[in-house]
């Protein structure tokens, strides 16, 4: 008898559930699907070790937290059911029916919602996993060669147990609501709505406009001061300091925003007259009113919800894919090995900080040294043990190759380098972008490079060697955006460099970024380099400051098996005359350079999606659910509506354009600082290569307008019927 009168009151409060069984439909589908990314990647072709584990761990601790969103969500939306129904649940004690009878009633209900929910959201899930498949594939670059059907169980029992989790707490809550709540309060409660508090206009608009100024001296700060990534060691703190008072002013503004927003309204809309008395217009003023000075924190809260969403899916994907565009261009060669020699601040620093014994067996170097023998493997300087100890000719798999050294625009014993992009900038009369304040590329100056290593680079890599003369100079750099955006204006502008007392003018009108790499990379390796003629730089006795070794493997000879067979390789420290001039670093095939960014990239677009979406629905349902209260508590008034002539197209476009403020207002100030603070961010990636956000800010529009959109729908459908029903009332009674 409980069973069916339980599946009788969800039949028929479908309505009231609607907001509820979406909120965890759409949790259980996300929550399936997304935990699913183990197989994805296997289906998917994806041949990399340990990526489904490190994805799948990360999705899944992500899973607990975003499980803890949702079941704040689901109390929330069973605290709106409850309030609807407390006038029925006291009806069920009035006819006889005990306390405990209500409460497995109440309980069977919840079983039956969630159980439905789970059911379609698992249903939902299987499929969207099935096409997230080919989203997989097409993030790391892969075929689909063997599409099949998969339904993973760890995927379903893990969101099986976060489901449990939220449907125990949300019983319980009901539970605990009924057995404290009063009968005469549970009989009573269609009769008392909630308490509201008006405001003075003019103080209210006072705040508004302190929410104003707060939130536009906010984004000048923000645009004028930039990230504190930007900002050098010694001015960190002092940037940090000022990025927190920026933080703490839009905070405070956006909240004083929505504080004076009822205030302002009104005044705003009373002096449009024509306006102000045109139809409902006054009274949706009203309840405008009434109920944003309720709710001005949670639109607040929402509006930086909102922010934090947009910004974190759109700049997230936005520099994977720049990282991904590039890719080709930061990885030139098979493998490269770089040698880093030691400089005058690096022998002070380990005799100062690190050990002192150990920079005894250091020595400034004053010229570079020749890789190749020593990464050749001749003689007792290099070796290659893979697990089984076994011995491995490098030699055996180097191809083509060229040996790359760079050195500092100073001469050994120096300290201030000759050429930096500061100085370019003065010379153009141009503002130095704020991305290169802090960066290498300035505080260190460009490297210089000789013209023969330059051009073997571009020999193999299939281009035409360029010619620079005795008092010529190019300029390369292979990051893109601004930096070789700034280069080629330097030059195209015929300005001279110069270096080591000698003036050189440019050799071309054009930075080169086609092959500028020096080594394989993730970001660029390339900051800022000045080639310039062997001979010049013979006499400018420049203080070195790395060689890089660039090798292509054997022509006809399998990459795979190549990249395995090097896997190992351990070099000995170079000596001179018994002594290090320099340490080998960073040693890095093409391949595992792709397979790092392709993860990198797959592992940040997943996340961004994951995260921006639970977010916005979790927007949208709260106010939802907060308009569905603000709509119930306000059936009195539309009932009136209707007494008095209102028609119901009338009354529907007042509900309609309450719902749109609401809905509306959170979301314009959420755009307007992710825009802001997009703006810093893409300017601060230029330094990278040019970011372009408008295939990320598309896809991005489609999931909030899907998830955003759907529950501003759903809601106005609900809040006309609720509102079709109180008018109902009246021709009832």
């Amino acid at each position: 008898m409980l069973c069916k009168l339980a599946w009788g009151n969800v039949r028929r409060a479908g309505r009231d559930y609607l907001v509820y069984l979406l909120t965890l439909t759409l949790g259980v589908t996300v929550f399936y699907a997304f935990n699913t990314i183990s197989m994805q990647v296997d289906i998917a072709g994806i041949d990399e070790e340990g990526l489904a584990q490190v994805m799948g761990s990360i999705l899944g601790d992500l899973t607990y937290f975003l499980a803890g969103v949702m079941a704040f969500l689901m109390v929330y939306a069973n605290n709106f059911i409850m309030k609807r129904r407390k006038k029925e649940f006291g009806l069920y004690q009035v006819l006889g029916m005990g306390r405990g009878r209500v409460a497995t009633i109440m309980a069977l209900e919840t079983v039956i919602v969630s159980v439905v929910a789970f059911v379609a959201g698992i249903v939902l899930g299987v499929g969207l996993s099935q096409l997230m498949t080919f989203f997989t594939a097409s993030l790391f670059k892969t075929q689909i060669a063997n599409f099949h059907f998969f339904f993973s169980v760890h995927a379903f029992n893990l969101t099986l147990a976060c489901m449990l989790v939220m449907f125990v707490l949300t019983l319980l809550l009901n539970l605990r609501a009924v057995r404290r709540t009063k009968l005469i309060e549970l009989m009573g409660a269609e009769r008392r709505n909630e308490s509201i508090k008006t405001r003075n206009p003019w103080i209210a608009i006072a705040i508004f406009a302190v929410g104003v100024v707060l939130v536009g001296v906010a984004y000048y700060r923000l645009l004028r001061d930039g990230f504190p990534l930007t900002a050098t060691d010694s001015k960190l703190q002092e940037a940090m300091n000022q990025f927190g008072i920026t933080t703490a002013m839009v905070t405070v503004g956006t909240f004083a925003l929505f504080w004076g927003l009822s205030g302002m309204l009104i005044k705003l809309l009373q002096s449009l007259r024509s306006v102000y008395w045109r139809g409902l217009n006054m009274f949706t003023v009203r309840q405008l009113s009434a109920k944003v000075n309720t709710v001005c924190f949670s639109m607040g809260v929402i509006a930086m919800i909102l922010f934090l969403a947009i910004t974190s899916v759109t700049c997230g994907m936005s520099i994977a894919n720049v990282m991904n565009e590039n890719l080709e261009r930061y990885n030139p060669v098979d493998v490269s090995q770089t040698y880093a020699y030691y400089t005058p601040d690096t022998l002070d620093y380990y005799k100062e900080y690190i050990n002192p014994s150990e920079a005894d067996r250091m020595v400034l170097a004053d010229s570079t040294v020749d890789l190749y023998p020593a990464w050749h493997g001749k003689g007792k300087s290099a070796g290659n043990n893979d697990e089984t100890g076994k011995k491995v000719n490098i030699a055996d798999v180097a191809g083509e190759h060229v040996q790359i050294d760079s050195y500092l625009s100073y001469p050994v014993g120096g300290s201030n380098p000759s050429v930096t992009p500061s100085e370019m900038c003065k010379i153009m009369g141009e503002k130095l972008p704020k991305a290169f304040g802090g960066s290498n590329a300035d505080a260190m100056g460009l490297y210089v490079t000789p013209a023969s290593q330059y051009n073997k680079l571009r020999q193999m890599m299939g281009e035409e060697p360029v010619h620079i003369g005795h008092d010529q100079y190019l300029l390369t750099c292979d990051m893109g955006g601004e930096l070789v955006d700034l280069y080629t204006k330097y030059m195209a502008g015929g300005h001279a460099l110069t270096l080591g007392g000698h003036t050189l003018k440019p050799a071309t009108d054009k930075s080169d970024e086609d092959t500028a790499a020096i080594a394989n990379s993730a970001m660029g390796s390339n900051g800022g380099t000045v080639v310039v003629a062997d001979e010049l730089l013979s006499q400018l006795n420049l203080q070195p400051y790395s060689s890089s070794l660039l090798v292509n493997y054997k022509q006809g000879m399998d990459t795979t098996e190549a990249d395995e067979s090097i896997k190992y390789t351990v070099l000995d420290n170079l000596l001179v005359d018994g002594k290090e001039p320099g340490a080998w670093r960073t040693f890095i095939t093409r391949s595992e350079m792709y397979t790092q960014a392709a993860q990198m990239n797959g592992l940040i677009s997943y996340l961004a999606i994951y995260i921006g979406f639970v977010l916005v629905v979790a927007c949208a349902a709260i106010l939802s659910i907060q308009q569905l209260s603000n709509v119930a508590d306000g059936s009195r008034s539309y009932r009136v509506l209707a007494q008095i002539g209102c028609d119901d197209r009338q009354i529907r476009h007042s509900v309609m354009a309450q719902q749109a403020v609401f809905f509306l207002f959170p979301l314009a100030v959420g755009l307007a600082h992710s825009f802001v603070a997009l703006k810093v961010i893409i300017e601060l990636v230029s330094i990278f290569g040019n970011m372009s956000i408008g295939g990320t800010v598309g896809l991005t529009c489609a999931i909030f307008l899907a998830a955003y959109g759907g529950y501003f729908l759903v809601t106005y459908l609900m809040s006309t019927g609720m509102v079709r029903a109180a008018i109902a009332t009246r021709y009832s009674e």
